[in-house]
């Protein structure tokens, strides 16, 4: 199959399920899609069960190994997905909630890692199926971060006070960086049995993002300059464009942090532009491009994620492991956002009511099964890819459809915003 008809396959299955959604289901577009391709999935592999003859399945699965899902999800729409949503951030709201953010970014993935590293870890020998301490790391890091497409994706939906949505934003936009500097050392780790000191680890973390937010702020400083310089929405457009593929591929090559960069970049633009290089015009187009970026890509990767069954090993004890892994990770984000918080004294600025919520919206999406995907070919990657993929299941099915109603329990939607929520 060509390149040209998997993108039509792929376009065409998107606009089917979404049709669908609109006009019949009417929920959520992430959950809405990833329900109708997993359950077409899951049909198509029942009817090959039991009807042998009828290899229904076997096209999908087929069409599913042509595509590096690594690859499409971490080298080609993240960087679009992370600037669509940097782009439309409120940089004065984040700005007020810089601390709390900086805190769950960094600090609690993490807490999470360890937490969720180690419990994976007792669960397995409990299973009677020990997985090294390293390779339940590498897991704890890869399940870690909360995935931006599918936060951004589930608040737009949920009741939830705009300083909870600026925090958990936030956090999904700059934890990436952290997530994957922890797996790719822990990686390394299980892999070579290497033991890099904290000041390793320290380093590097300083060197990714400290790059990243270089390279940010000055291409996207360069490009602010250029659309300020002109007014001709197509030439405004292409810049944007540019900026996101030049940064995020540059910080690639050098070692920095291409999430990162990009979304510094994004919040620049997105600050800066509207207000002083966009006429009326190049603001529409460029944010209306923007939002068509991110609803088509955002469809197109709910709907790679719920055909990606076919390809999850869930059998005998791995099965087991991976229906306890959504609790697992669950533990370990209650854990990570509440010990910073009777740690450190934020008083006002964010509140111990807060965080059955926090916990909640904790959702995971394709960047985690990218990751766990992109492992190299061990014995151990095969229970952690059906445990990756059962998390991000449960997250986007279970949590996403459940957030609305969480945050009218915990009486985070009805907070007035002065209440220090």
């Amino acid at each position: 199959m060509s390149a040209l008809q998997l993108a039509a396959v792929l376009l065409f299955l998107t606009a089917l399920f979404g049709w669908v959604n609109v006009k019949l289901l009417r929920i959520p577009n992430a959950i809405g899609m990833v329900s109708l391709a997993l359950a077409t999935s899951l049909a198509l592999v029942v009817v090959q069960r039991l009807f042998p003859d009828v290899r229904l399945a076997t096209p999908l699965a087929d069409t599913l190994k042509q595509i590096d899902f690594p690859d499409v999800v971490l080298n080609g729409m993240l960087c679009f997905l992370l600037f669509a949503g940097a782009f439309d951030m409120d940089w004065d709201r984040l700005r007020d909630r810089a601390w709390p953010v900086a805190t769950l970014a960094v600090v609690a993935t993490v807490i999470t890692t360890a937490v969720v590293g180690v419990v994976f870890w007792a669960a397995a020998r409990w299973l009677g199926n020990p997985i090294g301490l390293s390779w339940c790391l590498v897991f704890g890091a890869l399940i870690s971060p909360t995935d931006p497409v599918a936060v951004l994706s589930m608040v737009k939906s949920a009741p939830i006070p705009e300083r909870v949505q600026t925090e958990l934003q936030g956090e999904s936009l700059f934890n990436d960086g952290v997530g994957v500097v922890l797996f790719t050392l822990l990686v390394g780790v299980a892999t070579s049995k290497t033991e890099p000191t904290a000041a390793t680890v320290a380093l590097e973390l300083v060197r990714e993002a400290g790059g990243g937010a270089i390279l940010g702020l000055s291409f996207g400083y360069v490009a602010y300059r250029a659309m300020k310089a002109v007014d001709d929405f197509p030439v405004e457009v292409m810049i944007t464009l540019a900026l996101v593929t030049v940064t995020y591929s540059l910080a690639q090559s050098v070692g920095a942090s291409g999430p990162l960069a990009v979304v510094v970049a994004g919040i620049l633009i997105g600050e800066r532009g509207p207000r002083y290089a966009m006429s009326d015009k190049t603001k529409a187009y460029v944010s209306g491009l923007w939002t068509l970026i991110d609803e088509v890509l955002n469809a197109m990767l709910f709907l790679l994620l719920g055909l990606q069954v076919i390809a999850v090993p869930f059998q005998g004890w791995s099965l087991t492991l991976a229906l306890l892994s959504p609790f697992i990770v669950l533990a370990g984000r209650l854990v990570a956002v509440a010990a910073p918080l009777l740690a450190i004294p934020w008083s006002r600025r964010l509140s111990l009511r807060n965080v059955p919520l926090l916990t909640w919206a904790g959702v995971r999406g394709g960047i985690c099964v990218a990751l766990a995907l992109a492992l190299p070919g061990a014995p151990e990657k095969t229970p952690i890819l059906a445990a990756t993929y059962a998390v991000v299941i449960f997250s986007i099915l279970v949590q996403g459809s459940t957030l609305g109603w969480v945050a009218r329990r915990t009486g985070a939607s009805g907070r007035l915003e002065g209440s220090g929520s």
